[in-house]
């Protein structure tokens, strides 16, 4: 069993987390994520009021007994959720792990930290997550180049960016984007994260509630089949590459602004991608880890998969590498 200081903190087995995604982190996949031993997280503006999102936890706990979380992003808007009543769901709910991610999450510390809930907040560069230990939350998932979804401005991929992080985090730390297995893993307890946290290849398990045609077009997508939109933006976001999403890279290439394609990127057409299964309908998001999925399994087996996979690298393969020294 793998040991580390997240594992410990936020009381799971695996160090392993299924992270917020809009319209998937639902009951059947977390409860799953969270009976296999690792950590799930619903993702509470996928609920379309404060009230459904507690529905969704008690169908959560019908359905297992151990820890998950609630991811809650903060981001700017013109007509913005009511985030403070999300917050107090959450905490009149009993959930004990939240997973913030977008703006600073220092506002809602003092409530979340007083009801004993851990935050483990989501960051795409060093200086974030450093102003976001400053601040007081529990944990940190560092997320790289490769992810799907807002991968920042800076493009700096994991390999870079989880050991830099490394060096200025000591509370846990978590690696996202671009992990699928335990190769994955192993090199992210290397490069000094103390787990992993994965959106794509959850997204592609038999418990996903999303269509199959979906999960089937992610095995068979390659690590180049995304695409960048918003770029001019300063707002990029990954997603699968289709006929949608280069209308919306080409036509923001050209000059566009936002109104220019707010048709194209609007969440229903996301949401009916999932729910129908037409990879041509809308903006739907997914990382460059497609490229090393290459099955549809249950979580409970992913899961195990990965941490067997890990501990065979861990004490067989690179063990097998140290020489003896000779005296």
């Amino acid at each position: 069993m793998l040991r580390t200081p997240f594992t410990d903190v936020f009381d799971v087995e695996h160090p392993i987390v299924q992270g917020g995604m809009q319209w998937v982190g639902r009951a059947p996949l977390v409860a799953a994520v969270a009976n296999a031993g690792a950590l799930g997280m619903l993702t509470a503006l996928t609920q379309p009021t404060p009230e459904a999102l507690a529905q969704e936890i008690a169908r959560t706990r019908e359905l297992t007994d151990k820890p998950f979380g609630v991811n809650l992003t903060i981001l700017p808007s013109i007509t913005p959720p009511p985030y403070e009543e999300y917050r107090q769901v959450i905490i009149e709910s009993g959930v004990k792990i939240v997973e913030t991610a977008g703006s600073n999450p220092a506002p809602h510390l003092p409530s979340f930290h007083a009801a004993g809930v851990k935050v483990l907040h989501k960051c795409t560069s060093v200086r974030h997550a450093v102003k976001a230990q400053e601040v007081g939350v529990d944990g940190i998932s560092i997320d790289g180049f490769e992810c799907a979804g807002h991968p920042g401005e800076d493009d700096v991929p994991g390999l870079v960016l989880i050991a830099a992080a490394a060096e200025q985090i000591t509370i846990p730390m978590i690696a996202s984007g671009g992990f699928g297995d335990g190769r994955g893993l192993v090199a992210a307890l290397a490069l000094g994260a103390d787990g992993i946290n994965m959106g794509t290849r959850f997204m592609c398990t038999e418990e996903a509630p999303i269509h199959r045609n979906i999960k089937e077009a992610i095995v068979a997508g390659k690590e180049t089949d995304t695409e960048l939109i918003f770029r001019p933006l300063r707002n990029t976001a990954r997603v699968a590459r289709n006929t949608v999403s280069r209308e919306v890279v080409d036509i923001l290439n050209r000059g566009g602004r936002f109104p220019d394609v707010q048709a194209l990127v609007a969440g229903s057409r996301g949401r009916l991608v999932f729910e129908n299964g037409d990879t041509e309908a809308g903006i739907w998001t997914v990382g460059t880890v497609q490229g090393i999925i290459h099955d549809i399994p249950t979580v409970g087996e992913l899961v195990e998969r990965i941490v067997a996979e890990a501990e065979g690298l861990i004490s067989r393969r690179l063990a097998g590498m140290l020489a003896p020294v000779s005296v």
